[in-house]
């Protein structure tokens, strides 16, 4: 289970129901961080659904990506178009865990916007 896969399935290049894309990704107790907020699933799923309406079309980068046994850390970079022409690029740092299926049980994020022609370091 990658994270860049679950990014874009649930919003960059979505190809199945939202719900089943959560239900493939992310356990029923699943809890996202972000930038010092807390989501439950529920609150997650309404935040993922936003982006599927906002986002035309979108790429995830892995820079690195770290597994070891249900712990789970990500370095990605994102680019992103909207709707109405605005375009983003962030870098992503993230940090979790697995549930026993398999499944996302937590994921911690933190991230900055990166200018357009900014490089990133790879390790």
């Amino acid at each position: 289970m990658r994270l860049s896969d679950a990014l874009n399935e649930l919003a960059l290049a979505p190809t199945r129901a939202l719900d089943d894309a959560l239900d493939a990704y992310y356990a029923p107790d699943y809890t996202h961080r972000s930038d010092g907020k807390t989501l439950d699933r529920a609150e997650f799923t309404q935040l993922v659904a936003g982006m599927r309406d906002r986002v035309v079309s979108g790429t995830v980068t892995v820079l690195d990506e770290i597994r070891h046994g249900t712990t789970y850390a990500e370095r990605h970079v994102y680019e992103i178009t909207m709707t109405d022409g605005t375009t983003a690029r962030r870098e992503i740092s993230v940090f979790g865990s697995f549930a026993e299926d398999g499944r996302f049980r937590h994921l911690s994020e933190t991230g900055f916007d990166l200018a357009p022609d900014e490089t990133t370091p790879t390790a």
